[in-house]
């Protein structure tokens, strides 16, 4: 045998115990080869980290939905306008159907199912499943506020336009309002919670994503109640 072919062999047996490795099999410890040169499990490309966000993005699909969105704030409301004056009488009818304070639950439910779909959206930002549903709440909820010409003096353009059947195109919007409030509530409440509980603290289980919306359930079935049992459908 040659010296070069004992020192290959020497550099072979060196490369070896460089390329073991301690792994558990069938319940023992024994020493394992790995591969030095791993073969490569990711494709070559020319593509940047950039690129390959930019292709996960789909800029496009967000450009359809957020145009979808604003559709679904601006069409549904003047839609729901337009048949508040023009078919008045078919309306009245419609409405003389629901008393004030179930008015008032069906406007809130509309509203409260856009709302927490978008926080759903944002919890679970994975699926558009939430996004969707956002979109049709979010259009449903302008429709019904179009047509009880929900604005800042609402009480006004309802009594022009209804007449004695004012009281329920009224409770609607304080439902929506109701729903909303709830949200401003909610957020003042969870921001004060974030700011004043520490990490490390046992209450910190109160920011959590199923505390939170619990919290906010509640608040919104609260700001229902006041609506519906506060005196505030007499009022308007």
């Amino acid at each position: 045998m040659t010296h070069a072919s004992v020192d290959s062999e020497a550099d072979n047996e060196a490369d070896s115990e460089d390329n073991e490795a301690v792994e558990i099999v069938n319940g023992k410890v024994e020493m394992v080869e790995v591969s030095r040169h791993p073969e490569a499990t990711i494709p070559v490309t020319e593509l940047s980290l950039a690129d390959i966000e930019r292709r996960r993005s789909h800029p496009a699909q967000w450009a359809v939905y957020f145009t979808a969105v604003l559709a679904a704030i601006i069409g549904p409301y003047w839609l729901g306008r337009a048949l508040a004056v023009g078919s008045t009488a078919w309306l009245t009818e419609r409405l003389n159907m629901f008393t004030p304070q179930g008015a008032a639950f069906v406007s809130w439910t509309v509203t409260l199912v856009a709302v927490a779909s978008l926080g759903l959206a944002v919890v679970d930002s994975g699926r558009w499943l939430w996004r969707i549903v956002f979109a049709i709440g979010l259009a449903a909820e302008q429709f019904v506020a179009g047509i009880c010409l929900l604005k800042f003096d609402f009480w006004y353009s309802t009594y022009v336009v209804y007449g004695d059947s004012a009281a329920v195109a009224n409770a609607t919007n304080l439902g929506i309002i109701a729903a909303g409030f709830g949200v401003a509530v909610f957020a003042v409440v969870w921001v004060g919670l974030l700011v004043i509980i520490k990490k490390d603290s046992p209450l910190n289980v109160l920011t959590r994503s199923w505390a939170s919306f619990i919290l906010f359930f509640a608040i919104e079935v609260i700001a229902l109640l006041i609506v519906m049992f506060g005196g505030l459908l007499t009022t308007v």
